[in-house]
């Protein structure tokens, strides 16, 4: 088992929102998690949440896994889950893992578990 973590400070994204619009959203964001991210506060918990499962993996986000690599996506109960493309699942082989991601007072946090063959 594997475990990362990440916070994300709210008004960061939020400047970020502001200086590049569009722009900072596509450089992390699939189209699905676009949807699914109308407010601030839940861009920032995507971001904590990919930055979170770059950590576990151990690689960062960079050569071995790249931001668009990790999608995002809630079941049926609204609750927060992930996959990885099939080039980094082949890599990172995870066979299952768990996610949770909350925001509160200005900050977004993330946290993943996660096991590899």
């Amino acid at each position: 088992m594997k475990i990362g973590t990440d916070i994300t400070v709210v008004s960061r994204i939020e400047k970020s929102l502001e200086k590049f619009g569009d722009k900072f959203l596509n450089k992390f964001l699939n189209k699905e998690e676009l949807q699914l991210s109308q407010r601030a506060e839940s861009v920032a918990g995507y971001w904590a949440a990919k930055e979170a499962i770059s950590k576990a993996l151990g690689c960062g986000i960079g050569a071995e896994l790249s931001f668009h690599d990790i999608i995002i996506y809630k079941d049926e109960k609204n609750a927060p889950h992930f996959k990885l493309s099939q080039t980094a699942q082949k890599y990172h082989k995870i066979t299952n893992s768990s996610l949770s991601i909350a925001h509160d007072g200005g900050f977004a946090i993330a946290m993943v578990v996660i096991a590899q063959e």
